[in-house]
C-alpha cells in the first residue's frame, strides 16, 4: 500500500464484448498478483458490451485478490475506454492490459521491483508473444512482426525505446505500465479530434512517452496475446488496422507519408497495367506481371524465416495474404480520407524532432 491507503498498482482493462476472454485474463492476473504479493485495483471499462460481460465480471469479482471495479460507458473505442480507466485509477502506476492478453505468472513479481529499482524509464512495455495454440488465421501478423522487428525478436533482451530507436522493436499498449500522470499527458497529447474509434490507440501515445523519458521493453515482463480466431474477425480487424496505420504514421516524416500514398495508389496502377496488357494482347506479359506481384507478396517470408519466425505463422501468412490485402487496403483508403489533414500537420514532424533533441 502507499502511504495514503491507495493501492500500489492500478490495472486498467478496456473491454468490448470480451466475456469469452475476461475469465482467463483475470485468472492469469490473479496468479501474477499473488506471486508478487501486490496490492492492486483492477478497473475494467466495459465499452458498451452486449454479450453479458457485466454478469461475468460480477461473478469474477468475488474471488479476485484485489478490488475489481467495473466502469460502464457507451461504445466509444479503446482510446476513450483506457482514458476512463486512467481517470478512475488511484495508484501512482497504471498497467494497461488488454482483455485478450494473459500476463505471465511471474510478470508482476519481476516488473514491480524492476520499476522501483530503476525509475528512469517513463514506461515499461511487456514482451508479448502470440498464443502458439491459436487457430491458423490468428498467426498471420507474426510474419510482419518478425520482418520489421526481427533484430529484437531474434534475441529478446531489455531494450530502451527512445525517439531514435522507436521503430526498431515491437511495442504496444496491450501490456504497458507507466506512472498515471505520464499516461494522462500522453493521452492528452494524442487526443482525438474526431471519432475516437478511428484513431490510433497506441502508436502516438507510445511515441510521446518514448520521446519524453523512454520506454523499457523487457522480456522479464512477459505476456501472451490471443488473436482473432475467425476469418470474419480477421477481416474486420485488418480493415481497422489499415485506418489506424494511417493515423499512426501519416505526417510523422515525408518518407512515411509518401509510402502510405504509394500503398494506396499501387493497386490501381497494377490493375490498370494488367488491363492494358490484356487489351494489347500481351497475355504472357500479363502472366509475368501476376507472377512478379505474387513473388512480392511472398517476399516477406524470407526475412521472417531468417529472423526465426515460427513455421506455422509463415503458413498463416501464405494462406491468408490475399484475404488480408483487400480489407487492409480499403482501411488504408478510409484512413487517408479521414486523416488527410495529418499529412500536412507539421507538428507531427516537429514533435518527433523535439523528442530527439530532448533525448
Amino acid at each position: 500500500m502507499t502511504g495514503n491507503g491507495d493501492p500500489s498498482l492500478s490495472v486498467v482493462i478496456p473491454s468490448y464484448n470480451s466475456s469469452r476472454w475476461l475469465p482467463s485474463t483475470l485468472d492469469a492476473l490473479a496468479v501474477a498478483v499473488r506471486e508478487a504479493d501486490a496490492d492492486i485495483e483492477v478497473i475494467v471499462v466495459d465499452d458498451g458490451s452486449n454479450d453479458g460481460s457485466g454478469d461475468v465480471l460480477q461473478q469474477l469479482s468475488a474471488d479476485f485478490p484485489g478490488e475489481l471495479i467495473v466502469v460502464r460507458q457507451e461504445n466509444s473505442g479503446r482510446f476513450l475506454a483506457r482514458w476512463a480507466g486512467i481517470e478512475r485509477a488511484r495508484a501512482e502506476h497504471v498497467l494497461l492490459l488488454d482483455s485478450r492478453v494473459i500476463v505471465a505468472p511471474d510478470a508482476l513479481a519481476y516488473l514491480l521491483p524492476a520499476v522501483a529499482a530503476d525509475p528512469a524509464p517513463a514506461g515499461w512495455n511487456a514482451h508479448v508473444h502470440t498464443d502458439p495454440t491459436s487457430p491458423l488465421v490468428g498467426r498471420f501478423w507474426e510474419v510482419p512482426t518478425f520482418v520489421f522487428w526481427g533484430g529484437y525478436l531474434r534475441d529478446p533482451r531489455p531494450y530502451d525505446l527512445t525517439a531514435e530507436t522507436f521503430d526498431s522493436a515491437p511495442k504496444g499498449t496491450g501490456a504497458f505500465l507507466a506512472r498515471r500522470e505520464v499516461l494522462r499527458e500522453a493521452f492528452l497529447q494524442a487526443w482525438p479530434e474526431g471519432d475516437a474509434k478511428l484513431i490510433s490507440d497506441d502508436t502516438k501515445i507510445l511515441r510521446w512517452i518514448a520521446d519524453n523519458g523512454g520506454i523499457r521493453l523487457d522480456p522479464g515482463f512477459s505476456a501472451t496475446y490471443r488473436p482473432r480466431t475467425t476469418v470474419d474477425g480477421f477481416v474486420r480487424h485488418s480493415f481497422d488496422r489499415g485506418t489506424l496505420f494511417v493515423d499512426s504514421y501519416a505526417g510523422t516524416s515525408p518518407l512515411r507519408s509518401v509510402i502510405l500514398l504509394l500503398a494506396a495508389v499501387a493497386p490501381f496502377v497494377a490493375v490498370a497495367l494488367m488491363v492494358w496488357l490484356i487489351v494489347a494482347g500481351a497475355g504472357v506479359a500479363a502472366l509475368i506481371l501476376v507472377a512478379v506481384l505474387l513473388l512480392l507478396l511472398l517476399a516477406p517470408l524470407m526475412p521472417a524465416s531468417l529472423n526465426r519466425c515460427p513455421p506455422r505463422a509463415q503458413l498463416s501468412y501464405v494462406t491468408f495474404i490475399l484475404v488480408f490485402l483487400v480489407p487492409f487496403w480499403s482501411g488504408l483508403l478510409r484512413g487517408i480520407v479521414i486523416h488527410r489533414g495529418a499529412f500536412f500537420d507539421r507538428s507531427r514532424v516537429a514533435g518527433s524532432a523535439a523528442g530527439k533533441a530532448h533525448s
